[in-house]
């Protein structure tokens, strides 16, 4: 407890002492998390299990499905893979060897009797290299149909291949969360690299003030800017790296995937570079670069003045992570706003009526699976004439009610459950006692002092609600098909895509942090006795 002698600045002091110790305490959590996963993913599953649904690695035949196996393990992070051909394209990069030599050096043999003097002598160096490295270092004969014919798919094969081990990919994706754009980010040519900056952004509208900062050289364009949308100022200089998905949505980060907009475009009158005004729904502001693509498309020509012509687009929806987030919000206070006014009356009179099924509707809810009652409440919804299956593009607010309330009411439950429990507990105290003989008033006692201390540790609980409302959407978002982070994480696990597995988790690890810390801070602020302090007073 922390007197009230204390200063306010002491009792800072102490807070923000408590609160970086568990900061510290839930990073380590969340690596922890991620190792886990990690673990589980690369080691303990059976990596073929990637191929169960791909139509391509069922059509390859002979050395062709072997190598197609390496490639796609590389993809998603099991290994690294590298081609003979890929050490000698290396070779003419560093200046080792050049072009003649690569083109004569690069066709090996059927067979090691069938390589050239030359091709032997750079077949042992790439071998003895990699090995070196600890690869393993495989070559595949050519299946040959009859004595000289080459089988579908029989190409002679040549390759190494080499296990991440885990501490190499803890690293690297922890490294790689954070990347700042700057001035060297894109290697190729691209004139003179710099930063501008101007207070009218021609994007934007060119005749009111309007900041931004524009770079060359780096993969955005905009590094800085602001615009009529919520929150009003963005930048791109910070860009969040959660790990690529692989079949979710190729080659998209995950992040990006959970923070894009969704939905039907929305075209308004743009102005491009060039000078070009059309209807669009293009986001100038979101151009990235993209080498030689200028002049690959008239398209491009037309609209563009460099390679910064990798654009998104306006959408009317919200991301995967703002549908998740509204309705998780939204269940959360609609469930406080039931569940708390019902848990005192509930304790207020207890054995009686509103008691009783209260009980019951709590029991209820604890034996049925949330599977069950999700779907009783989409059928009780669809008789109702609730729409059940979420569409982004519709007007009518009314594809919200079913998942709000699938996701409120467990948590109503839940709130009634403990309050009324917290609250009985604090009838019995024997402080409670000492005011009733001090002449204090039944509803004075409860004001006071019975439903302050019960109300602590639900406050508590609020952030973790939130949280989980966000997890206990991964089963409602799936039964009302909502396009949100739930959603995505069981897609991700049914097609195997391990960069979004990693990535959702470990989005839920830093909700579920941020949820503890919030909820001691509230809890500190509705009883100042609290002491964030391990010191003994």
């Amino acid at each position: 407890m922390r007197p009230n002698s204390h200063s306010k600045q002491e009792w800072e002091i102490s807070m923000a002492k408590y609160l970086l110790k568990r900061l510290l305490y839930g990073l380590l959590s969340v690596v922890a998390v991620v190792i886990l996963i990690m673990i589980m993913i690369y080691s303990m599953l059976d990596r073929n299990l990637i191929f169960a649904s791909d139509p391509t690695y069922t059509k390859q035949q002979n050395n062709q499905k072997a190598t197609y196996k390496y490639q796609k393990w590389e993809d998603y992070g099991y290994l690294d893979y590298v081609t003979y051909s890929d050490y000698l394209n290396a070779l003419v990069v560093s200046g080792e060897i050049d072009e003649d030599t690569r083109t004569a050096a690069v066709g090996f043999g059927r067979t090691p009797d069938a390589d050239s003097d030359l091709v032997k002598e750079y077949v042992e160096k790439f071998t003895n290299y990699y090995k070196s490295q600890g690869y393993i270092v495989e070559r595949l004969d050519a299946v040959l149909m009859g004595k000289k014919k080459i089988a579908s798919g029989g190409q002679q094969q040549l390759y190494a291949y080499k296990n991440i081990p885990l501490f190499n990919r803890v690293w690297d994706y922890f490294t790689g969360i954070l990347e700042i754009d700057n001035i060297n980010k894109i290697e190729n040519d691209v004139g003179d690299r710099g930063i501008s900056f101007t207070l009218y952004d021609p994007v934007y509208d060119g005749e009111k003030i309007s900041p931004a900062i524009i770079g060359n050289g780096t993969r955005h364009k905009y590094l800085f800017y602001c615009d009529s949308k919520f929150p009003f100022i963005h930048q791109n200089i910070l860009t969040i790296r959660l790990g690529t998905s692989y079949s979710v949505n190729t080659g998209v980060d995950v992040f990006t995937t959970m923070t894009k907009t969704q939905g039907s475009y929305i075209a308004s009158t743009i102005t491009y570079p060039t000078g070009l005004v059309e209807e669009s729904a293009d986001d100038l502001h979101t151009a990235t670069y993209l080498a030689d693509s200028l002049h690959s498309s008239l398209v491009y020509e037309t609209r563009y003045v460099d390679d910064y012509t990798v654009v998104d687009t306006v959408k009317s929806g919200f991301s995967k992570m703002g549908y998740s987030f509204m309705i998780g919000i939204i269940a959360t206070v609609l469930a406080y706003l039931i569940g708390v006014p019902l848990g005192i009356a509930m304790a207020r009179r207890k054995d009686k009526l509103i008691d009783k099924i209260g009980t019951l509707y709590i029991v209820f809810i604890i034996a049925v699976p949330s599977l069950a009652y999700i779907f009783l409440f989409k059928a009780m919804g669809s008789k109702l004439g609730f729409p059940t299956t979420f569409d982004m593009n519709t007007t009518n607010k009314l594809v919200y009610v079913l998942p709000i309330i699938s996701l409120a009411l467990p948590q109503v439950a839940n709130l009634m459950k403990w309050l009324r429990r917290y609250m009985i507990d604090q009838m019995n105290s024997d402080y409670v006692k000492f005011a009733r003989a001090g002449g204090l008033s039944e509803n004075e006692i409860f004001t006071k002092h019975i439903l302050k201390n019960a109300s602590i540790p639900v406050i508590h609980g609020i952030p973790g609600s939130v949280l989980g409302c966000l997890t206990g959407a991964i089963i409602t978002e799936r039964v009302y098909v909502v396009p949100g982070a739930g959603n995505l994480l069981t897609e991700a696990i049914n097609k195997y895509d391990n960069g979004v597995i990693v990535g959702v988790s470990l989005f839920y690890a830093v909700l579920s942090v941020v949820a503890i810390i919030l909820g001691d801070v509230l809890m500190s602020m509705v009883d100042p006795r609290i002491s964030f302090s391990s010191k003994a007073r």
